[in-house]
């Protein structure tokens, strides 16, 4: 099973990417990264609100238009946690806390109004038993929406990685295929420090690293941004 310093190293813009699956010691893991090649886009840290993982921005008054890049992407919902790139996060969160699922919430949203990248939203929801992922992305043919989920069962040591963009370009290329599965090691800090390290240099901006008890809730962080450090 590949490292994700094997599947994103030498990649210089896989984009936004979300990571899930189960530590050895069978803690649920998620892992959430952004790059940006633009000035508004790489005008943002991360930060954490209790249990929620949220975006701000760094300098105020650089911002253009922070529409697709100011959300949150984490949120918690008794012992289920909720990732995403994009505002989904609370489109799911409010399907979920209102008895719906996972997928039927994605089924009402589609992919950015980004032209001409139109970037896929990409989502996994992570729980005691095992997580779910989805992108929807632009089909080429007709523009239309594509809408890809996937369902994985907890297995200790494995995980799964989503990103949005397959490569650099002019304009981005989208995700292709399926979610590529990862093995996920024991520790919080070496998992941080391999995204870190396998991220482009120049276009990484913000990285959180979360493992949690499935049992108690209890979880351990590490945000990683550009422009404040650690």
């Amino acid at each position: 099973m590949d490292t994700v310093t094997s599947l994103l190293q030498g990649n210089p813009y896989p984009g936004r990417g979300i990571i899930t699956g189960f530590s050895p010691d069978g803690r649920a893991v998620f892992a959430y990264f952004i790059m940006g090649r633009s000035e508004n886009s790489r005008n943002r840290v991360f930060r954490e609100d209790g249990a929620s993982l949220c975006i701000d921005l760094y300098d105020a008054s650089k911002v253009k238009d922070p529409s697709l890049i100011c959300y949150t992407p984490a949120r918690v919902l008794d012992s289920q946690i909720i990732v995403t790139n994009g505002d989904q996060t609370d489109t799911v969160y409010d399907a979920l806390s209102a008895g719906g699922s996972f997928r039927g919430a994605l089924d009402t949203r589609c992919f950015e109004p980004d032209e001409p990248n139109y970037t896929p939203r990409i989502s996994a929801l992570l729980d005691q038993t095992g997580y779910q992922m989805s992108i929807l992305k632009r089909a080429y043919i007709d523009g239309s929406c594509l809408r890809m989920y996937w369902r994985y069962c907890a297995n200790p040591g494995c995980g799964h990685l989503i990103h949005t963009y397959n490569c650099d370009g002019n304009p981005l290329p989208t995700f292709s295929g399926t979610p590529k599965p990862v093995s996920l090691p024991a520790d919080a800090a070496e998992l941080t420090r391999q995204l870190w390290d396998a991220l482009d240099a120049d276009n990484r901006i913000s990285l959180c690293v979360r493992y949690t008890d499935p049992v108690t809730g209890q979880f351990e962080s590490y945000l990683k941004n550009c422009h404040k450090g650690d």
